[in-house]
């Protein structure tokens, strides 16, 4: 079972963020902030490797973006919370789930008023 963040902001769809280490932080960084919408937290990820590959030496500089890399691994999906925190958005429920998909249905068993928050889909 994963753990997932439950985020609400009135008129939109709810946001499910899960708990545990992000893979995708990991290895991409910043990039993967940007895509989930971390502005703040990207720019500042990427200043930080930018400084760390320009102020040191080639062997410290790895040693040091290998760490950072590490530490953007286990807080990336708490800094995309925050991310989503500072736009309006609340920790409304933790969800337990075998999957994103699996997470969202429990949800919206437990509220079944949000469901009136998700859009259409125009393809249809």
């Amino acid at each position: 079972m994963k753990l997932y963040n439950a985020l609400l902001k009135a008129g939109a769809e709810p946001v499910l963020v899960r708990e545990g280490f992000a893979w995708g932080a990991l290895i991409l960084g910043p990039f993967w902030l940007a895509a989930h919408c971390a502005w703040i937290a990207a720019a500042l990820s990427l200043a930080a490797y930018v400084l760390i590959l320009t102020l040191t030496t080639v062997s410290v500089s790895a040693i040091l973006a290998a760490g950072l890399a590490v530490i953007l691994g286990f807080t990336g999906h708490d800094l995309r919370r925050w991310a989503l925190e500072n736009r309006g958005f609340l920790l409304v429920h933790v969800v337990a789930a075998a999957s994103q998909d699996d997470a969202l249905f429990r949800l919206l068993t437990h509220r079944p008023e949000l469901t009136a928050r998700f859009r259409p889909d125009p393809a249809r």
